[in-house]
């Protein structure tokens, strides 16, 4: 705490006292969440976010040294709605929405208690931790079917018989089922979250942005029916079981690397800034009057945990009940 600035000294404990209240009344989705990132591959990308989020933040610290946090007392508006959104989840049993809340909780606290200044310097690392909530089963079906298709229409095309039945692909070698582990989704989650980062630290125009992100959506899911095809097509020459064996998961990820580096080379050249110039700067939100109005609306970093804290203890009791 000694090199701290000490007007951070208070914010940032009471900060911390009001982030282990919220993630201890909303364990059970934390524990959710901790338990996908573990144990289920399409996810396991997301243990690193918040190392990522940190990073981000780390790039900042010379600027959040140089402002004073101003608690918001607004702020705990959006405290309550996440809550309620975690409460609504909860008792609900939809675990989605539960995680959302509970994500959502502790991004509405940084801004109560931190202050409006302080959060927009961090707009990326308090946005980014979105990604902490694992998302990406609901577009697995349609990810089957797309993969299906773009590998019959490429089997038809290298010369070799088949017929296609839903996920289902017919051919002289046996039949091959587009499985929930080959519609891309792991990759593509993993993409998505990759070009987020990429989109706001190395780009300013939003044109590039766009493009880049497209790239890494679009891309992705073409490679997979490649690979999809790919297998089918060397199936026909050794055989389907060899072909679609443990080789065939090392050899998807080694083709998913090549792929991951060719977007990232390809996009080298259009690089427009260094990661640490990423977002706002202490500069250019210093004269927005919406900033300084926010400001006379600031009460204590004390009285802001606590109020989090009463507010946790309320969705917890209404939880209970």
């Amino acid at each position: 705490m000694e090199s701290l600035p000490v007007a951070w000294r208070g914010p940032l404990g009471a900060l911390a006292l009001a982030a282990a209240v919220l993630i201890a009344v909303t364990a059970q989705s934390w524990g959710a969440m901790l338990h996908q990132w573990w144990n289920i591959d399409t996810y396991n990308h997301l243990l690193l976010v918040p190392f990522i989020t940190a990073w981000l933040v780390g790039l900042k610290e010379e600027e959040l040294a140089a402002v004073t946090p101003q608690p918001f007392w607004p702020g705990l508006i959006s405290v309550a709605a996440a809550l309620s959104l975690w409460w609504v989840g909860e008792t609900r049993g939809i675990n989605f929405i539960a995680q959302v809340g509970a994500v959502a909780a502790l991004q509405a606290a940084v801004i109560t208690v931190l202050g409006l200044r302080v959060s927009l310097l961090l707009a990326l690392p308090l946005a980014f931790a979105s990604f902490l909530v694992p998302f990406g089963d609901e577009i697995i079906p349609p990810l089957q079917t797309v993969t299906a298709e773009i590998a019959i229409a490429l089997t038809h095309l290298s010369g070799v018989p088949a017929r296609i039945e839903g996920i289902h692909i017919h051919t002289p070698a046996g039949l091959f089922i587009v499985a929930e582990a080959c519609s891309g989704v792991k990759f593509l989650v993993a993409m998505v979250t990759l070009a987020v980062l990429v989109c706001f630290t190395r780009f300013e125009r939003w044109s590039r942005r766009a493009a880049f992100l497209a790239a890494c959506i679009i891309v992705p899911i073409l490679a997979n029916g490649v690979r999809a095809w790919a297998t089918i097509y060397v199936a026909q020459f050794i055989g389907a079981e060899q072909a679609t064996g443990f080789d065939h998961i090392v050899y998807g990820w080694i083709f998913f690397a090549i792929v991951l580096a060719a977007l990232l080379g390809g996009a080298w050249r259009f690089f427009e800034r260094e990661p640490e110039a990423y977002g706002w700067s202490t500069a250019a939100i210093a004269d927005w009057s919406l900033i300084a109005r926010a400001e006379t609306l600031r009460f204590a970093p004390t009285s802001a945990g606590l109020a989090i804290i009463a507010l946790a203890a309320i969705a917890a009791l209404a939880a209970l009940l």
